[in-house]
């Protein structure tokens, strides 16, 4: 169902002056809508300059049809985050670890280095490199292959991106035959199957949707820059080979596995960015993935 924000403003300016508002309504994307994120998009939407404090009052979140295309706060673009959150004790991937998160530094523990009511919190993060959502570059599959702190930042950001629908309903296998007729050359390829449903239950493990190898081939044979999935494993877990992994790394062309919410994304229309930290001989990484969408 569609929501609106119905509120009131105060907004101040920096050069003098202000206005008010009462009874605002205004689309929104998802569910709800932070006060800082809707001071922005009003914001942008009313294309007001030198502006200061502002104050959003009597906020009320309605489902009510949509009155035109949400503007972002920018006013120009926004963003959908494609990534599972990770806390401690996930599992990603059954027979790996799950992550431990803790505190290395607690705040009570800090009290007595600092004066007054300071506190900091220092975390402490152990885990295997296959946790949440991620991307994979050669190295993971290749040892001459590139890590994460030699695949240049370009191949990472602002990826031109598709979505192509493969219900797994329709079946588990997506073949070269479900990739035909999209403009993919040069694109982040993602592969919507509806799988991201399950995830964090013992259905998510097995019997997840796939690529072929004769869709890899076909990836590669149209140089995509990246092509992602929302599913357990790009390849068939069933048996030992993996030859997605194989030929797509191959031919230096990185994966992301576990993408979620890709419904929310037009089949086209946006980019794509899946950044991971500059890690020397690591071939797996946690990403933020995100889309970028276009007004």
């Amino acid at each position: 169902m569609d929501k609106r924000v119905k509120f009131d403003f105060d907004i101040r300016f920096t050069n003098g002056g202000g206005i008010k508002g009462e009874d605002f309504r205004l689309d929104i994307a998802g569910d709800d809508i932070s006060d800082k994120e809707l001071a922005d998009y009003l914001v942008a939407d009313m294309r007001l300059l030198m502006v200061g404090e502002t104050r959003i009052l009597n906020k009320e979140i309605l489902t009510e049809p949509h009155k035109r295309k949400p503007v972002d706060a920018g006013g120009q673009s926004y963003l959908v985050d494609l990534s599972h959150t990770i806390e401690n004790g996930l599992v990603t991937y059954k027979g790996l670890p799950a992550p431990v998160i803790c505190d290395f530094l607690s705040r009570e523990d800090s009290r007595h280095l600092y004066d007054g009511e300071t506190t900091f919190q220092i975390g402490k993060i152990e885990m295997v490199t296959n946790t949440g959502t991620y991307i994979d570059c050669p190295f993971h599959r290749y040892p001459d292959g590139k890590d994460m702190a030699e695949v240049p930042l370009e191949r990472f950001v602002d990826l031109d991106g598709i979505v192509i629908r493969a219900p797994y309903a329709q079946g588990l296998a997506v073949t070269a035959d479900r990739l035909r007729n999209h403009e993919i050359r040069n694109r982040a390829v993602l592969i919507h199957t509806g799988w991201a449903e399950h995830w964090n239950t013992s259905t998510y493990y097995e019997n997840h949707p796939y690529l072929t190898a004769d869709a890899a081939e076909y990836l590669r044979d149209c140089q995509v820059q990246l092509t992602g999935i929302d599913s357990h494993n790009i390849d068939n877990t069933q048996g030992r080979t993996r030859p997605v992994h194989t030929t797509l790394l191959g031919a230096d062309i990185l994966i992301v596995e576990h993408l979620c919410h890709l419904e929310l994304l037009p089949d086209d229309g946006f980019t794509f960015s899946a950044v991971p930290p500059k890690f020397k001989g690591v071939g797996t990484f946690p990403v933020r993935a995100m889309a970028k969408m276009k007004r």
